[in-house]
């Protein structure tokens, strides 16, 4: 599933029959759009572009994908102002790369099915950057909607809107996100990374998260005619928000929470580094209370690397709502180290850990220089983002 999916997103056949096309205004780009073959490599020349662009069935083939990208990737192309840069729906191999987004009001990138779920996949955002969308609201840095194979690497996404994620996932499928950079001004009620809407076998791997409200929000509330796949609503199976997610390797640093938990059946959190969360380290919540929904449960939550304050810990670092299944959560061989006061380290779990470590310095080599990685000989050398095994997910 996963392995499949990753592996459609890396290959890359030249195809003999390909074009290479430069362009340098809006009207150049939206024309080569419109006529691009797989395999076609549509390059944007350095200058500043409105947005505003919608292009719909933008096809590649296996292994032949449309390219847009920057010209010299060290002078990429802005597109500033607008509703968002680019509205692409129904695409499939398709890459895009190398570009950015600014003052957007709507959201910086947006890529969806269409309306017609299964139309959109091999999609790969590499190199994007976002900046400055909305203020306020529900606006996000980049918007997913039933894309199914996919990746999203090397990507900068600062400063997204209030109520929106700097990546907001519904309904896609066989994904991954590595490598990005996910900043915002401090809040609690946006998200660095949301999947919701039947989301479904995704990895979050490698980024960092500064400030990002919850960091990764694995669920959500979502209307139920936007799930992809459409919802069987008759009893006969179990919906969720979203299942069998991975988050592993991240850098979380502030933020409301780190991880939140919310109508998920089957995620594991692992190998991850949290320093100094605003209150949680996790929650584990339920929004979506609708019939035929099980209660968000079956969490794995291993080998992280939690550094926090007294001062700004609330309910022993973790939050559990109502209506969730926290008994169904497994911890284990975490490290919980309280800067200011160590012995007030433990957790208030809802089920005991296995082989935790607590009020044990890990000796972070530099955590206000932005080195969260322990120094030599740390005794907390195998846990935290830095510990991920080079093959930790098929």
């Amino acid at each position: 599933m996963i392995r499949a999916a990753l592996a459609l997103a890396v290959l890359v056949v030249p195809c003999a029959m390909a074009s290479e096309t430069i362009v340098r205004d809006r009207n150049a780009l939206q024309a080569a759009v419109a006529s691009a073959k797989p395999g076609d490599r549509i390059l944007i020349a350095p200058g500043t572009y409105e947005g505003g662009l919608y292009f719909r069935g933008v096809t590649g083939e296996p292994g032949n994908r449309i390219v847009i990208a920057a010209l010299d990737s060290t002078n990429p192309p802005v597109f500033d102002g607008g509703g968002q840069a680019m509205h692409i729906a129904g695409a499939s191999h398709l890459e895009l790369r190398d570009l950015v987004s600014a003052n957007m009001t709507g959201n910086g990138w947006n890529l969806d099915d269409g309306g017609n779920f299964g139309s959109a996949r091999d999609i790969v955002l590499s190199g994007i950057r976002v900046r400055d969308v909305g203020p306020e609201g529900n606006r996000d840095g980049i918007k997913l909607s039933g894309l199914n194979g996919f990746v999203v690497e090397n990507c900068v996404v600062e400063r997204w809107g209030t109520g929106g994620s700097g990546i907001d996932m519904v309904g896609c499928h066989n994904g991954l996100i590595a490598g990005c950079r996910f900043e915002t001004t401090p809040t609690q009620t946006s998200e660095g990374v949301q999947m919701k809407g039947g989301t479904a076998d995704v990895v979050v791997r490698g980024n960092r998260f500064v400030n990002a409200g919850r960091g990764v929000n694995i669920g959500g509330s979502t209307g139920l005619e936007f799930f992809r796949p459409a919802l069987n609503l008759d009893g006969s199976m179990e919906n969720s928000e979203a299942r069998a997610i991975v988050v592993e390797g991240n850098t979380f640093i502030g933020s409301g929470a780190a991880v939140a938990f919310v109508g998920v059946d089957r995620a594991v959190v692992r190998y991850n580094t949290i320093y100094r969360p605003g209150r949680w380290a996790l929650r584990i919540l339920q929004e979506n209370r609708s019939e035929t929904f099980v209660p968000s449960r079956n969490g794995v939550f291993e080998r992280n690397l939690i550094a926090f304050r007294s001062d700004a810990w609330a309910s022993s670092g973790v939050n559990i709502g109502p209506n969730t299944a926290p008994e169904t959560f497994r911890f284990a061989s975490n490290w919980w180290y309280c800067l200011d006061a160590p012995a007030r380290s433990h957790p208030d779990l809802p089920t005991e850990e296995a082989h935790g470590t607590y009020g044990v310095d890990p000796a972070l080599a530099d955590p206000e220089a932005g080195d969260f990685a322990p120094k030599a000989g740390s005794p907390a050398a195998g846990v935290g983002a830095h510990a991920l095994p080079s093959k930790a997910t098929p």
